[in-house]
């Protein structure tokens, strides 16, 4: 979950490094550090934000035309200035910075201690840049053939931008799990995590594949794996605009997201629904319509929002195609051992495309020979990769760590299957599968309309933001907006959330309400109205504080409820687009008001890239 950033050509390299941290730091923000080659190589590291390190470098040198930086979120080690990356070996012809973990990294160490080395960090990758110096020592070999070598005897994950003193005019990158993608300019390359550093610079990338090893110089590029066989990868083009990447005028990153939905659930649809809105095309899916129209379950796996996502798609697959859906954690997913047929459809979530676990469900799965889709928002990422088809959700970069614009843009996409499926199946009309193509053709109009209220969220946001506790309440659709809601209270503004469906209320959490505790009821008008409107008289009956996300119009509620918060009726299926939108805005103002990092919270990455 770091960010890794490198650079050979001939420009000075400290600006592109710095600057692409600052482009990486969603990725980690524990430390940061930078190695610049010019003559001999200076490693500058510090605890903290890009920004303290980059004050301490100014009164550095910070000349030369090779080097690397990388930007971290901690796995071994605490975060301060020793564990830091760059890690330099032990006798210093090797630098390296690193993604991943390297799993059996003990009894490396055992080994290199039994041979005389030491270590001052407690990182794994240390233990990397002592095996790869030990090795190429030992054995005279080039520095690509050392880096080779030692990684073929490591077990794990690594994305790797490494640098020997012997070849000062050449870097070494490798991928194993963890993503990294090189761009192309004129006698110059870059490497990174992502495609954000290197935007602004290149258009032209190569995503690297797993045990690729790619050897950089000014004006030369080889790749080949990790057993020395050629490899030959194909040049893209990034379809990516510097001003995405920027906050554009909005005081956080994860405000501006929020005010994309309505943008960035039409890019998902556009293209994809008629223009006379009389049918769904998902093109990534044609080719195996046939096979998930005669599955007999699907399963759908992903990991905190996503996952979330994936439980309203397991409502609307039910509802309209009538398949059983299972929706499962991909952390879990892979070790209980699970059931899986031939005939079985898995579904995978990701934002980031690189999420470790469902990665590893995903394997698991294709063992099975079931067959495998994704559902990602970055292109060239590891998962639309190793999945047999898939959908693109064009949401857009969220470089915000808590993620808003990417589950509605999942959502969307889940919607456009479900509703796919149910004509091809037979199981809705044509008549009811026009009418919820124009439903959702109007969603990001409705979103407009809620985002006008957004100073009315910060007036609540105003009387809740010294809570120690909530509770998020919903029924169907809104089960899961509820405990996406509370996902985005807790992770933050630090404050305890909890969602529940809203019956489940009187098994346990009813014991919690008193009048300091405010209650989110997802309210609005469906099947299920009657019975909310049900629970929110309990809430009330023991003194609890209500605020309800109700559809406009409704006087029952508002009776009722301490605050209510209106959104524009929408068809059930849907209506959870809309009422997730309040729900991130109150969220936002609570942990501005309490002073949090709201696009950076603390202990947490954008892309989990580690199990």
């Amino acid at each position: 979950m770091c960010g890794i950033v490198g650079y050979i050509g001939l420009k000075q390299a400290y600006p592109i490094l710095i600057n692409g941290l600052k482009r990486l730091e969603y990725r980690g923000y524990d430390s940061a550090g930078i190695a610049l080659i010019n003559g001999e190589t200076n490693v500058y590291k510090k605890s903290g934000k890009v920004q303290e390190l980059e004050e301490f470098a100014k009164k550095e040198n910070t000349g030369g035309t090779v080097g690397m930086g990388h930007t971290r979120w901690a796995t071994h080690g605490e975060p301060n200035d020793t564990n830091a990356h760059p890690h330099v070996s032990e006798k210093g012809y090797f630098t390296l910075i690193h993604n991943g973990i390297i799993e059996n990294y003990s009894q490396l160490k055992k080994k290199l201690i039994s041979r005389g080395y030491s270590f001052s960090s407690e990182t794994d990758t240390e233990v990397l840049a002592n095996l790869i110096e030990y090795i190429y020592l030992k054995g005279k070999l080039t520095p690509e053939m050392a880096v080779r070598l030692a990684l073929s005897k490591v077990v794990g994950a690594f994305g790797l931008v490494i640098s020997c003193k012997d070849t000062p005019d050449q870097l070494i990158a490798a991928r194993r799990g963890s993503p990294l993608v090189i761009g192309i300019g004129n006698e110059e390359y870059f490497i990174a995590s992502d495609a954000t550093p290197i935007v602004e610079h290149t258009k032209s990338v190569i995503y690297l594949n797993n045990d690729n090893v790619a050897i950089l110089k000014r004006n030369e590029l080889t790749l080949k794996t990790i057993d020395n066989e050629p490899a030959s990868l194909t040049i893209k083009q990034l379809d990516l605009d510097i001003g995405e990447i920027e906050k554009n005028g909005y005081d956080h990153f994860m405000l501006k997201e929020i005010f994309e939905q309505p943008k960035s659930i039409f890019d998902t649809f556009r293209g994809r629904i008629a223009a006379d809105l009389s049918e769904i095309t998902l093109g990534g899916l044609l080719d195996v319509m046939d096979k998930i129209e005669k599955a007999k379950r699907i399963i759908i796996i992903g990991c905190g929002t996503s996952w979330h996502a994936g439980l309203v798609g397991e409502y609307l697959l039910e509802e309209y195609a009538r398949i059983p859906v299972e929706v499962e954690y991909g952390s879990e997913f892979r070790y209980r051992n699970p059931l899986i047929y031939e005939d079985d459809v898995v579904i995978a979530i990701s934002q980031s495309g690189e999420t470790a676990d469902t990665l590893a469900a995903i394997n698991l799965a294709k063992e099975h020979n079931a067959l495998v889709l994704g559902i990602c928002n970055v292109v060239g990422s590891s998962i639309p990769r190793e999945t047999h088809a898939g959908v693109y959700t064009h949401a857009g970069p969220e470089i915000g760590v808590a993620s808003t614009k990417a589950f509605t843009a999942q959502v969307t996409v889940l919607a456009m299957m479900a509703f796919l499926l149910g004509k091809r199946k037979g199981t809705i009309t044509d008549e009811e599968y026009r009418k919820l193509i124009k439903e959702l053709n109007d969603i990001p109009e409705k979103i407009e309309k809620i985002l006008e209220f957004n100073n009315e969220y910060r007036k609540i946001a105003e009387l809740y933001k010294d809570a120690t506790n909530a509770l998020y309440l919903g029924r169907g659709y809104f089960f899961p907006v509820a405990l996406e809601g509370a996902l985005k209270l807790k992770e933050i503004s630090y404050i305890h959330a909890e969602g529940y469906p809203a019956a489940e209320m009187k098994h346990g959490p009813i014991a919690l309400i008193d009048e300091n505790m405010p209650v989110f009821v997802i309210a609005t008008k469906d099947r299920s109205y009657e019975k909310i409107v049900s629970n929110i008289q309990e809430v009330k009956a023991r003194n609890g504080i209500v605020i309800a996300i109700v559809t406009e119009g409704d006087t029952v509620i508002k009776k009722m409820a301490d605050h209510v918060l209106e959104v524009p009726q929408a068809e059930a299926a849907l209506a959870a687009l809309l009422a997730v939108i309040p729900l991130q805005l109150l969220s936002y103002h609570i942990a501005v008001m309490r002073g949090c990092n709201v696009d950076q919270p603390r202990n947490l990455a954008k892309s989990v890239t580690v199990e």
